[in-house]
């Protein structure tokens, strides 16, 4: 009976605490929501990426972070801030970096889950009068207040 009363309050101390406490869950809606953000992300790219893109194409895409944005590429040199990573937008283009080879991005596979997306893409691009696909890509995008506030490229 002792052990009995030792389980019993312990159990109904345990179930009074685990009530208080309040985890957030990713619901469908913030799910979707985060989905949206990352499509208009790519959708914007890939229209940066043409011949006849503009400043302003780059200004949508930029109205999607924080703030305090950040991008990180390991490969391509590191951490960038958001005004780093805007005037390297603005120098490739009025460089005729952004010329259309890049046609297309295929997203293959995405993990949503709270405040972060993890997408699996590849490049569909122009080369030698033939359109082919790129190798595979994993970006990592992690939102605040419904905002992209960083992205991590592991590619």
């Amino acid at each position: 009976m002792k052990t009995y009363l030792k389980f019993l309050t312990f159990y109904l101390i345990t179930i009074s605490f685990a009530n208080q406490v309040s985890a957030q869950e990713a619901t469908t809606a913030h799910k979707n929501s985060l989905e949206t953000v990352v499509s208009k992300y790519y959708a914007l790219n890939l229209k940066i990426f043409q011949a006849n893109s503009t400043v302003e194409d780059i200004d949508h895409t930029f109205e999607l972070f924080t703030e305090d944005f950040t991008y990180v590429h390991p490969k391509y040199g590191g951490t960038y801030t958001r005004e780093d990573l805007y005037n390297g937008y603005v120098r490739n283009q009025k460089n005729g970096g952004y010329d259309g080879k890049i046609t297309d991005i295929k997203i293959k596979n995405k993990i949503i889950g709270l405040n972060a997306v993890a997408v699996e893409k590849r490049f569909v691009e122009k080369e030698d009068g033939k359109i082919k696909d790129g190798e595979p890509q994993m970006t990592l995008f992690e939102f605040r207040d419904g905002k992209i506030s960083r992205i991590f490229e592991y590619w």
